[in-house]
């Protein structure tokens, strides 16, 4: 694997990421508790959408195989894609899509914080832009974990149900390969080794201040890294694509 095709597969991991939360989160337009929520949970859609657009040009570019960023987004199937199954989840209830934006927001403010300093001076751009979008997310879902979990009776059970059943998806935030070992050499990617301890203190802090529990590591869900999948991303990409498959080519 040549250090351009490593840096292809690892922009578009970042892309695909960005691109499915925010059709995830697009989900809630209309539906989300009151109005002020139904505009924040589309704003950061959008935030997603503008990133994974900059990940995912960029990602057409190192392929060298004229895919524009439309392309990537809408014309592979579900074992081309490489998000973290995190982000496939379904929505659920108030409390799961904040527990889901807790767990990634924590762990793009640490990646993204140390992205900026990537040698790849397109990815520290993108990152550096991000960051700012991304404390805000964080300040939001980290705000509505600890008001859920220390409210009611039955806000706390349902987010703390909530975390329990995201917590084996969280593992694979942290998952490395050869793709990410060739990378770091290079002093383009992220060691997230050194992410995983400051994640799961800034989610314990949280969880704290919220009465919530951590739960134990177990058994942990994968295999994004190789395009495997929950049975969610199917759904969500024959929904999200349809209109471009339909009507390939198309001119609006």
């Amino acid at each position: 694997m040549t250090k351009q095709e490593a840096l292809f597969k690892y922009t578009l991991r970042l892309g695909d990421n960005a691109l499915i939360l925010s059709q995830r989160l697009s989900e809630w337009c209309s539906n989300a508790p009151f109005i002020e929520e139904d505009l924040a949970l589309t704003n950061f859609a959008l935030d997603m959408i503008g990133r994974s657009q900059a990940l995912l040009k960029y990602a057409g570019e190192l392929e060298g195989l004229n895919r524009t960023e439309d392309m990537l987004a809408y014309r592979r199937s579900e074992r081309q894609y490489y998000n973290n199954l995190l982000v496939e989840q379904p929505n659920g209830d108030f409390a799961v899509t904040m527990v889901r934006q807790l767990f990634i927001s924590v762990f793009e403010k640490y990646y993204y914080t140390e992205m900026q300093k990537s040698s790849d001076e397109m990815l520290a751009a993108i990152a550096a832009k991000t960051l700012k979008e991304v404390k805000y997310h964080l300040a939001h879902a980290e705000d509505w974990v600890i008001r859920l979990g220390d409210g009611t009776g039955e806000s706390h059970y349902r987010t703390q149900k909530a975390i329990d059943d995201l917590w084996m998806f969280s593992g694979e935030l942290f998952e490395m390969d050869e793709v990410d070992s060739k990378l770091i050499a290079e002093g383009i990617a992220i060691d997230l080794d050194k992410i995983r301890p400051l994640w799961k203190a800034y989610i314990a802090n949280v969880f704290n201040n919220g009465a919530l529990q951590i739960p134990q590591d177990g058994y942990m869900q994968t295999g994004s890294r190789q395009g495997i999948h929950t049975e969610y991303l199917g759904h969500l990409l024959s929904e999200m694509q349809y209109l471009q498959r339909a009507y390939p080519d198309a001119q609006w």
